[in-house]
């Protein structure tokens, strides 16, 4: 008898076993599904009191949340007073039945699991459970949240999602033993909502995931019944993004948006929008394959509400969640701005008439425009008449109320739209505070005050990039011009990078990003690009970014290693070559960059304001280079800069300069000009000569005069020298009846090579060959000196003039002037009152002739009295002469108005039509 006990016993076991391996998943549905949890006693079911045990339970009646709040108001209980009971779980969908009281195994209509729960004989627990794909295919989530969120807001909840991926279809009616599946942590809340997360390998898509999920809350713990799913067919996409309304050209509404991921399979989208005005309110629902719906004609007034969601188009699906909702609304309401704008423009111009009445709208799409110089841009308008909509045939449009556009450049788009377009635009000039083009579409001559908007900026902008001398980083710079600028815009450069080179043409490229610029004091952005890749093609644009929109200058593509600015060449060093006289100057090759490079030479006299000029070195492989230069004794600034040879890049900045040094190059390239004084008796033989002589300039003495020699010779003594020192005067004894003098200039190099030479002799000091002589004062500071010579043929040298004040003990003054010369200016100061002395001195190869001296000035009618009165005579009688044709002229014309102002014209006398007062007649 105990045997045959065991064995019912065992084989009742078996079968409870068996019962439990072959129970059904429960399937996930795409639209949820509801856990609950009743307690022990609302259900008749032996085998809820095995636990772990899957089998059928009672039926559950859908539980809402205001259903449940009021069966725990009912029971007069709080979750923290319950004692341990057995509780029952169950699924039951949105679209499916409610959990049945007892139902066999095999009927498979409702699954249950018991665990042990302090719930109360008179409460139940419900979850809400949605389960979905994420929509990059990366996760699995499983959410649940209570439909009495109150019953858990003061306890701490936990749950975990046990799961198991099944390989084949018939694996996933087979429960997996215990040990064989995996545990993840979900994210739980004091409301009782709690999700979980599974990472799904993307091969497994297509696998059957099985799971059950472990609830412990409010001292309690609850377990799901199984459930299964294909990941594939519970996808839930993200939700569409960047929803966007816009009018079509013939006037209808156009709604699209984007996916934001690539979903493996076509999607369908259910758009909802609505339309309200002040007659209609309309709401539409539509499920489209393609992301955009063109909706129906729009008015004027109007505003449009819609949102779009998302799920497989083909199969189960979970549908995404809502996108953002957009609004749009067309023009019909009055905006201040405008209506200000056109009693500005009406009050100024007056050429159309005000279409007043209240019930007149009308409609531009787009309303504004912003755009770039040189582009074609279009308005469309729809004119709206009281409740009717004017023809497009009777449109006509006006710019600023000032400008009618030509019939040429709208036309009717159809019954009801009329389009404008402007070709080649060019930028916008400010007016005042308004920076746009107002475009009106009228009725003929009747135009409303709403107006279009027309913003065009010139984004023809030109950045210029450089590479520094180090090849380490490049500097771009663009102009921020004021007059491109728009109120309410910000500039940007935006570039991309290329792995090597440019493409043949520059083109905006899809993967970039934008640079950092900061403003300069010159007016200038710029932006620092480091590190660098010297091959790389960085292609460059500016993007002005408005509430309107975005423009994009031209892109221009740059590599960094064709714009290398090196740097200057270094250690310059500066000479004047001794004996040549050439300005040398040489310089070292900088290290970057390692191309051949080209150099400039530039150079001047050191001063404040130098006056360069530049050289151009030939010979690409010196360093060194030579030039000509006028003054050699001057110190002398040179700079040397450098380039590729190539002409890509560009010039360095100059170095730093350097400066010659003022030397001795030559030997003085001649002595000074030199005059005497002789002083004693006339009489007498030996007198005292005092040589007189002035400083050579740098340019003669190349660059220095250390001192003076004094060269003599006569017939008695022969020659010999006497050293002057730094002095510019040396007195002698003349003793001799011929005595040759030389003054010549010494250097560190050496004596001068051309000198003056004199001769001092008694016999040519008798020779008078100079017969007059004449001084002229032409005003205070100059004095014509001119002279006549005696018959005859000599062999002047050249002419010395000497004068002085007589008035007062001022020291002799000289000029030497040539032979060739009859008529010499003094440029002096001369005091008119004051007596003055003039000699003139013939000067000879063989000595110094007899002079001619006058003592004063001469009159005008002695000596030569025309000479100087010409200059002074002749400019006074051309201005005369013409003064009095000018007088003359003025003269007559203002003599023949005041005789003919009287006199009638004969074309407007009646006597006088038909005669021909040019042909002659004779007076009998």
């Amino acid at each position: 008898m105990a045997c045959w006990t065991f064995c019912v016993a065992l084989l009742h076991c078996e079968f409870l076993y068996v019962m439990a391996a072959f129970n059904p998943a429960y399937p996930v549905t795409p639209w949820g599904f509801t856990l609950s949890c009743l307690p022990a006693n609302k259900t008749e079911d032996p085998a809820s009191s095995v636990p772990g045990v899957s089998s059928n339970a009672s039926s559950l009646s859908g539980g809402t949340e205001a259903a449940a709040e009021g069966r725990l108001n009912s029971s007069g209980f709080h979750v923290a007073h319950l004692s341990p009971a057995a509780s029952h779980c169950c699924f039951w969908s949105e679209q499916g039945t409610s959990c049945p009281v007892r139902v066999g195994v095999a009927e498979g209509e409702t699954l249950v699991s018991t665990v042990e729960s302090p719930v109360s004989q008179q409460l139940g627990v419900d979850w809400n459970l949605q389960c979905w794909m994420q929509g990059d295919l990366k996760l699995f989530i499983c959410s649940g949240e209570p439909l009495l969120k109150s019953l858990f807001q003061n306890y701490d909840l936990q749950a975990q999602l046990f799961h198991v991926l099944a390989e084949a279809a018939e694996d996933a009616h087979l429960a997996p033993q215990k040990g064989g599946f995996e545990s993840v942590q979900c994210n739980g809340s004091r409301e009782g909502r709690w999700e979980c997360r599974v990472p799904v390998p993307t091969a497994k898509l297509n696998s059957t995931l099985l799971m059950y999920v472990k609830i412990t809350a409010a001292g309690g713990t609850f377990q799901s019944p199984l459930m299964s799913a294909r990941p594939i067919n519970v996808v839930k996409p993200d939700p569409p993004l960047d929803l966007h309304m816009e009018i079509t050209e013939d006037g209808n509404l156009n709604i699209s948006w984007y996916s934001p991921t690539l979903a493996p399979f076509p999607l369908q989208y259910q758009v909802k929008y609505s339309e309200n005005s002040s007659t209609v309110l309309r709401e539409v629902d539509e499920t489209v394959s393609a992301p955009a719906l063109l909706a129906d004609s729009v008015l004027p007034g109007c505003s449009y509400e819609a949102r779009v969601r998302s799920r497989r188009l083909d199969g189960p699906g979970v549908w995404s969640d809502w996108s953002a909702p957009r609004v749009f609304t067309t023009q019909g309401i009055q905006n201040p701005t405008q209506s200000l704008v056109w009693v500005v423009h009406m009050q100024s111009l007056k050429l159309c008439k005000a279409a007043t009445e209240q019930r007149k709208y009308v409609m531009y799409f787009p309303p504004k425009i912003l755009t770039s110089a040189g582009s074609n841009v279009s308005f469309h308008c729809v004119y709206k008449n009281e409740t009717m909509i004017v023809s497009s045939e009777e449109i006509v449009w006006w710019v600023n109320l000032a400008e009618e556009i030509p019939p040429s450049q709208y036309y009717a788009v159809s019954d009801r739209v009329s389009k404008v377009t402007f070709l080649d635009v060019k930028a916008t000039k400010p007016r005042g505070v308004f920076t746009y083009d107002a475009v009106y579409c009228c009725q003929g001559h009747h135009c409303h005050h709403r107006y279009a908007e027309l913003y065009v900026i010139d984004v023809n902008i030109n950045i210029s990039c450089e590479t520094d001398g180090h090849l380490t980083k490049m500097t771009c710079r663009w102009s921020a011009d004021p007059a491109r600028s728009l109120v309410g815009s910000s500039w940007q450069l935006w570039y991309h990078r290329s792995s090597l080179y440019c493409s043949d043409r520059a083109s905006l490229h899809p993967i970039s990003e934008p640079k950092d610029c900061y403003l300069q004091q010159d007016g200038f952005y710029e932006c620092i690009f480091q590190p660098i890749f010297l091959l790389s093609g960085y292609t460059m644009w500016i993007r002005v970014n408005h509430s309107l929109g975005s423009l994009d200058s031209p892109p221009t593509c740059i590599v960094p290693e064709s714009v290398v600015k090196p740097l200057p060449p270094a250690n310059v060093k500066a000479e004047i070559t001794a004996n040549i006289g050439l300005l040398k100057i040489s310089w070292e090759k900088p290290i970057f960059p390692e191309n051949k490079l080209q150099f400039q030479i530039r150079y001047g006299l050191r001063g404040q304001e130098t006056q360069w000029k530049t050289h151009e070195v030939a010979d690409i492989k010196t360093r060194s280079a030579s030039v000509p230069v006028r003054d050699l004794c001057v110190v002398h600034a040179v700079q040397v800069r450098c380039r590729r040879l190539d002409a890509l890049g560009y010039w360095s900045d100059w170095s730093s300069a350097a400066y010659t040094a003022v030397t001795d190059v030559k030997v003085p390239a001649r002595g000074p000009e030199f005059w005497r004084r002789v002083n004693g008796d006339a009489t007498k033989r030996e007198r005292n000569v005092t040589l007189l002589w002035r400083p050579l300039m740098k340019s003669d003495s190349l660059c220095s005069v250390r001192r003076y020699v004094v060269k003599h010779q006569t017939a008695r003594d022969g020659t010999w020298s006497e050293d002057a020192g730094d002095r510019t005067q040396l007195t002698f004894l003349w003793a001799e009846p011929a005595h040759t003098v030389t003054v010549l200039a010494i250097n560190s190099i050496g004596a001068s090579l051309a000198n003056f030479n004199l001769t001092f002799s008694w016999p040519v000091s008798e020779v008078n060959v100079v017969q007059s002589l004449g001084a002229y004062p032409l005003n205070s500071s100059c004095v014509i000196l001119s002279w006549i010579l005696s018959p005859g043929d000599y062999s002047l040298m050249h002419f010395i003039i000497e004068w002085k004040n007589l008035d007062e003990d001022d020291e002799i003054k000289w000029l030497r002037i040539p032979s060739s010369v009859k008529k010499y200016y003094i440029h002096d100061y001369f005091i008119p009152i004051e007596k003055y002395q003039f000699s003139l001195y013939p000067i000879f190869s063989e000595g110094v002739g007899k002079p001619k001296t006058i003592n004063g000035f001469t009159k005008a009618d002695e000596g030569h009295p025309n000479d100087a009165g010409l200059y002074v005579i002749v400019p006074i009688i051309i201005s005369s002469s013409v003064l009095l044709l000018g007088t003359l002229l003025i003269s007559r014309q203002r003599m023949k108005k005041l005789f003919w102002e009287d006199v009638p014209n004969p074309k407007n006398c009646s006597w006088a039509q038909g005669l021909n007062f040019q042909k002659r007649t004779d007076i009998l």
